[in-house]
């Protein structure tokens, strides 16, 4: 069972609550997402494993069992080129569950008119092995577990 935990502090809100239908219908797999604290922060690793993608808006995390986490750091933020994210690791590196990872302000996430919501999916999973999903209450950052993924 692969424990999957928040990657930035919150309210857990669930996929259905996440302005992107790609998300919120769970086209890119189940999961769960998070309202993130509007307050600069920094992103931390889901799981253990290594980082096959990172963008400053979006990276996965592939666990030594081949699962792979999607965490996507606020909607259409891809449009923003970088610009407000800072990466902290790089793609191929080996990591830590709570890692730090990227920086980020959601606030001007959010000032600049997209969603700060952050998605966080088990990829390409199937909707029934995905447990224990949190879809309401706080969450800390690399302490709170989101769902299990057997």
């Amino acid at each position: 069972m692969l424990e999957v935990l928040s990657p930035v502090p919150g309210t857990a809100t669930g996929l259905s609550g996440v302005p992107d239908p790609v998300f919120s219908q769970g086209m890119v797999g189940p999961g769960t997402a998070v309202d993130p604290e509007r307050a600069p922060q920094t992103a931390v690793a889901p799981i253990a494993g290594t980082i096959v993608k990172l963008h400053p808006h979006a990276f996965v995390i592939a666990g030594a069992d081949g699962k792979g986490v999607l965490v996507h750091l606020g909607i259409d933020t891809v449009d923003l080129k970088g610009e407000g994210f800072e990466t902290l690791a790089a793609e191929g590196d080996t990591v830590e569950a709570g890692a730090p990872l990227v920086r980020w302000d959601p606030a001007e996430v959010e000032q600049g008119g997209r969603s700060p919501a952050v998605p966080v999916v088990a990829l390409d999973a199937p909707k029934d092995t995905v447990l224990d999903t949190v879809e309401s209450g706080a969450v800390e950052a690399g302490a709170t577990a989101l769902f299990a993924w057997r």
